[in-house]
């Protein structure tokens, strides 16, 4: 049954076009050519890249944090308590008012006191500021050295400046050691990020960032199977091109002076502005400017050149060499499929992009904003009002204990 199984899985006309066999694809003459077998390596390289990771971010990543003064900021932590840290742990991390009241009978303490130990138990499960510096350095470090031996592996091709190179000869056409490497490389890294996705900082889009890597790794094995190396090395070039710009987000811009009378937080637990690398060190100018360049880039690369010329070459050029097959539908689905992606991300960028111009509050629209206790103290002056007996209330920022 296996064998079965595996005849048809390597079927010439799932992977080939009519008229074609493996045995063209033969090492012959000093020619050689993609093999399946040349993945297995990607699996030892993807934990090589996971301890590499480690040491850059033990030895590189954390000193240099301190150098930016990229400082951890303290956070309360919630009392111990077996009854909610059960519910907790076992039923939601966001009880409803319902449960809220249930579980102030059950613990003995006030509905006041089990909102603010639901805050305070979620902010500890939220990564540091060091871990997300960490993760952003190191990839802001792949994806740029990515981006430049890229460059180097196919800037001297004819196929870099004439599409229709990329299919003169197809599918017999050799494969050169770089292009080996810059796949084995790639490859291992994208296996990395999957190995690894379930302990990196959580985002919104965790669901998408999985769908990403999945079809990544798809992409990138069928196109080796397929002798698609042409065409895939200058799909990961672009996406690299923009990638390790990636690694930085816009900061808040200065907030206007508050209208309303309760007076601007200065609680030591306000979470700091949120971005990733130089924005964790408060480096706003940079971060200003590296934004514009990285939405620049990504829109430019992802929603123009991908589509309208590299899709129009996987998808036009093929058909003018020979009929279409699976494995010609099967690529170009799977471009759809992140092509979709792009656009989801490029939306939230443009959204990021709009609140940055007017000056409104930007944060990455991808994170969890860390929640804090002031918002009790705001509650309190929207409900004494303005005044009090004639003179203002006053808000001396005490924090408040359990």
């Amino acid at each position: 049954m296996f064998q079965t199984l595996y005849s048809y899985f390597w079927w010439e006309r799932l992977w080939l076009p009519a008229n074609l066999t493996w045995a063209d694809l033969e090492d012959r003459d000093g020619r050689v050519y993609a093999k399946a077998s040349d993945l297995y390596i990607t699996l030892p390289l993807a934990f090589l890249f996971l301890i590499v990771r480690h040491l850059f971010e033990t030895y590189v990543a954390t000193p240099l944090a301190g150098l930016l003064n990229v400082k951890e900021k303290i956070r309360l932590k919630a009392t111990p308590n077996a009854v909610l840290e059960k519910f907790y742990a076992a039923t939601s991390k966001h009880p409803k008012q319902a449960d809220v009241e249930l579980l102030s009978k059950r613990s003995g303490c006030s509905v006041r006191q089990v909102e603010r130990w639901f805050r305070r138990r979620r902010n500890q499960d939220r990564p540091s500021l060091l871990k997300k510096f960490r993760e952003a350095s190191w990839r802001f470090t792949f994806y740029l050295i990515a981006f430049i031996a890229g460059m180097a592996v196919i800037v001297d091709k004819p196929w870099f400046y004439d599409l229709r190179e990329v299919w003169k000869g197809y599918p017999i056409q050799s494969m050169l050691p770089s292009q080996y490497w810059y796949y084995m490389i790639e490859l291992s890294f994208y296996w990395s990020l999957l190995f690894s996705i379930a302990s990196d900082v959580k985002r919104k889009d965790f669901k998408e960032q999985i769908i990403h890597h999945v079809a990544t790794i798809i992409l990138i094995s069928f196109s080796w199977f397929a002798n698609y190396i042409r065409a895939g090395t200058l799909i990961m070039a672009l996406h690299d091109s923009s990638d390790y710009l990636l690694e930085v987000r816009p900061p808040q811009p200065p907030q206007p002076p508050p209208t309303s009378p309760v007076p601007p937080q200065t609680h030591p637990l306000r979470p700091p502005q949120s971005a990733k690398m130089f924005n964790y060190a408060g480096w706003r100018n940079t971060c200003n400017n590296i934004f514009i360049v990285f939405a620049a880039v990504f829109i430019i690369t992802r929603l123009v050149i991908l589509p309208f010329w590299i899709m129009h070459c996987t998808v036009v050029y093929p058909l003018d060499l020979y009929p279409a097959f699976f494995g010609y539908y099967f690529f170009n689905f799977m471009m759809v499929v992140l092509q979709s992606l792009h656009i989801f991300w490029a939306y939230l960028i443009i959204r990021m992009a709009q609140k940055f111009i007017t000056g409104k509050v930007v944060e990455d629209e991808r994170s969890d904003r860390e929640e804090t206790d002031n918002s009790e103290e705001e509650e309190e002056a929207a409900k004494n009002g303005p005044l009090s007996n004639g003179h203002p209330v006053l808000n001396n920022n005490h924090r408040k204990t359990d």
